[in-house]
């Protein structure tokens, strides 16, 4: 019996020593929103950096940097702030009992778990250091070096099991100095002495000093999730309205096209003419002049622009001209005061969030480079990516533009073989295209809707599609059904099937992201074709 208890106090000691190393994990308070900042000393960057996180500094310069996917941050109160709370962070770290010794070299191979980790004088870490969180999401990291601290070019610090980047710290009474090819995972903190980065590395952590420089050159760096930390949602998306149902469409001025382009959603102007386009290569209602269709539209648009144009930025891009550049965007609401390019690849990173919404505001004109392109990643959805801008749209030739384009008060011009997935909306300007694929990008009631008679209609939708793929016929005899031919961009048929019902659901669930293009055959004649986007 007694040895019995004992066990079961030595096991309860255990767990209560085990969740002290899972769960003190130590408040950063507002430098937890910090990627780079320094109480006392210069911040800089060296090279095309892609930074997502506020950079600052409480005593120095801030220098070097394009466009940051924060704040910057320099002598003000909240640098000051984030000193004060850094100082308290410094203060936690070093009141946690140390678990483990290790010697100088971190690495070549080694595997950690959860624990606070000393090394008494100088340290360093060297090809690759795996922290094990053995499936427990709150384990905690932390190294405690007594001395400089160095990693060796090409180190990689690598997650397994669980483990976050949040909860791991690192605590270095010295300098900081990590070679390039780096890899790393963490909270860094150079205590009175400076910390770097060289060419390539990438962080997903923070870098700190107390008192001393921070420098990085070519890094990427970025804020880590979990922990708490915030989920980023994004503004309120402004309600589109009959908007929703247009790819192309001007309040005043002409909508014209030239050579084939294709369309899904409708297109047209409230004042002037709609030309070129051709039913045949519209999903949609094409309304050549103005109608009663086109005046709600018109209405609808002054209503979304007024509400991007109410949203308050969160964050200043502070060179438009440079916008792009492998820049990353997480859901918030920018600005950009000046006329902008975009330029090279513009990365939209949702966060896991598919909910989470994009607002850029542009007080200037918008163009693209040729062949730019912006990317969503990690569940970010075109529908909820929004533009509005004060100037002339200029989208060049083979871009890929995503998101509601809104015009306040000039022209939109989309160039030859450009892609849009989404809508280039002007309140006041005319509309060109050229070759182009347009995609408005939300589900609509019109939307996928071919007018083949006064009484047949064919409706392809959702598109772009998820799961599966809709086509419906309106009034139009199937007889021995209607073939649908489905190319991927090579060329190779990847569907070929019979269409025998009113509304017919094609399982598409195995078709990757991108573009098709579809034939709907009635025998021998086309009676439909177009382009389709696969968007999970």
């Amino acid at each position: 019996m007694k040895k019995k208890l004992l066990t079961v106090v030595a096991s309860a000691a255990m767990l209560s020593f085990s969740n002290s190393i899972f769960g003190q994990v130590p408040n950063l308070g507002t430098a937890a929103n910090y990627v780079l900042y320094t109480s006392s000393g210069a911040v800089s960057n060296t090279g095309m950096s892609n930074i997502t996180g506020n950079v600052g500094t409480n005593v120095g310069a801030i220098s070097g940097f394009g466009n940051v996917n924060g704040v910057m941050n320099s002598a003000n109160l909240a640098a000051l702030q984030c000193s004060v709370d850094l100082s308290s962070a410094c203060t936690q770290i070093n009141a946690l009992t140390s678990t483990s010794g290790h010697a100088a070299i971190l690495g070549s191979g080694e595997v950690l778990t959860a624990g606070v980790y000393s090394i008494a004088a100088a340290g360093s870490a060297i090809a690759t250091l795996s922290l094990d969180a053995g499936g427990n999401p709150n384990a905690l990291f932390v190294f405690k070096i007594g001395g400089a601290f160095t990693t060796a070019a090409g180190t990689q610090i690598v997650l397994i099991n669980g483990a976050l980047a949040c909860n791991v710290f690192w605590k270095v009474e010295g300098a900081i100095a990590m070679a390039a090819g780096t890899s790393m995972k963490g909270s860094l903190i150079a205590n009175n002495a400076a910390i770097s980065m060289a060419a390539g590395g990438k962080l997903e952590g923070r870098m700190f000093s107390t008192a001393g420089a921070v420098a990085i050159d070519g890094t990427s760096a970025y804020l880590p999730l979990g922990c708490g930390s915030a989920i980023l949602a994004g503004p309120v998306a402004p309600i589109l309205g009959s908007t929703e149902c247009y790819a192309l469409f001007s309040s005043n001025g002409a909508v014209t096209n030239t050579a084939t382009t294709h369309v899904t959603g409708d297109v047209g102007t409230n004042v002037g003419l709609t030309s070129g386009f051709t039913a045949t290569n519209v999903i949609g209602t094409i309304h050549i002049s103005p109608d009663a269709n086109t005046a709600a539209c018109a209405n609808d648009l002054s209503i979304v622009a007024n509400s991007l144009n109410a949203l308050t930025p969160d964050i200043e891009l502070l060179f438009p001209a440079q916008l792009g550049n492998k820049l990353v965007l997480t859901p918030h609401t920018y600005t950009l005061n000046g006329a902008t390019l975009l330029s090279d690849t513009l990365y939209l990173n949702a966060q896991n969030n598919s909910n989470a919404i994009f607002a850029i505001s542009v007080n200037g004109a918008l163009t693209t480079s040729a062949n730019a392109k912006i990317i969503l990643v990690n569940g970010t959805q075109a529908k909820n990516v929004f533009w509005l801008v004060n100037g002339n749209v200029d989208i060049s030739s083979n871009s890929v533009f995503i998101g509601t384009i809104v015009s306040n008060n000039g022209t939109i011009n989309i160039g030859a073989g450009a892609t849009l997935v989404g809508r280039a909306l002007t309140k006041m300007g005319a509309l060109t295209t050229n070759s182009v694929t347009a995609t408005q990008s939300s589900s609509c009631s019109t939307t996928g809707i071919n007018i083949l008679s006064d009484n047949a209609e064919i409706a392809i939708y959702p598109n772009p599609f998820n799961s599966s793929l809709n086509i419906s016929f309106d009034d139009m005899p199937l007889n021995d059904g209607i073939r649908l031919n489905v190319y991927n961009m090579i060329g190779e048929m990847i569907i070929n099937t019979t269409l025998t019902k009113q509304l017919n659901t094609i399982e598409t669930s195995n078709l990757p992201v991108g573009l098709y293009f579809y034939k709907l055959l009635n025998g021998d004649k086309t009676i439909s074709s177009g382009k389709l986007i696969s968007q999970k």
